[in-house]
């Protein structure tokens, strides 16, 4: 990807992957809806993804709001301390 974002712009932090899920946990620092593009971006991850599901305390949910911890599934590996932006 060639997109560079603001690390301001970020609306929020991976903080922990889930390899054998492939699962990112994520604290996020602005909204975020299923159905949204997002960008992880980190010293070795630079992925674009739609957000096809969400989870709360492993319930599903259609939004997440700033502070929520949330579940995203991800096609790759990403890290810890990856920061995600809202794609257009």
């Amino acid at each position: 990807m060639s997109t560079t974002h603001d690390p301001a712009e970020a609306i929020g932090t991976v903080n922990h992957y889930f390899g054998h899920l492939s699962v990112a946990a994520i604290t996020l620092t602005g909204p975020l809806d299923v159905g949204e593009r997002i960008h992880i971006r980190g010293h070795t991850t630079d992925l674009v993804e739609t957000v096809g599901s969400m989870e709360i305390d492993h319930r599903s949910v259609a939004h997440a709001e700033p502070g929520d911890d949330v579940a995203v599934n991800v096609r790759e590996h990403v890290r810890e301390h990856d920061l995600i932006f809202r794609e257009p």
